[in-house]
């Protein structure tokens, strides 16, 4: 199943997709869009461009698994790409993305990353993790000797 993910920001929103295997996760790309509603249009017509058929958006706990502003924002904009797709069979999720930009900062760092690439590439790599995880939780979930 070709899998979405996106970690939303007020400025910039990354995205990152996977495989119809759901082997490999790969950073998408970067909305730069103020505005919620914007963003979530675009989204949409990121998803429906590449046959997307399930979008998991990052849920950013506090780090005690509570919900403040931030997790409250995504899951609006969970609500709101599930709204515009319900005419079609993509289900939306969310997704525990906690820590998820600290570890694509120490990626970065890792890599030498610099600059204006770096501010463009660290929410495409957070979606990227946000993803990976996701797939590995999707094949915990999955009973022995059954395929997705």
């Amino acid at each position: 199943m070709v899998l979405l993910a996106v970690d939303y920001g007020d400025a910039r929103t990354g995205l990152a997709l996977c495989d119809k295997g759901e082997m490999l996760a790969r950073p998408a790309g970067v909305i730069h869009q103020l505005g919620m509603d914007k963003t979530v249009k675009q989204v949409v017509e990121f998803a429906l461009q590449n046959g997307v058929e399930g979008i998991v958006v990052g849920l950013p706990k506090n780090m005690d698994g509570s919900l403040g502003e931030r997790a409250e924002k995504c899951q609006k904009v969970a609500r709101k790409i599930a709204g515009r797709l319900n005419a079609t069979s993509i289900k939306v999720e969310m997704f525990d993305e906690r820590s998820t930009t600290i570890s694509a900062i120490q990626i970065l760092n890792e890599a030498d990353v610099r600059g204006k690439k770096r501010k463009d590439t660290v929410d495409a790599v957070a979606a990227t993790i946000i993803l990976e995880a996701y797939m590995a939780w999707r094949k915990r979930q999955q009973p022995e000797g059954e395929d997705r």
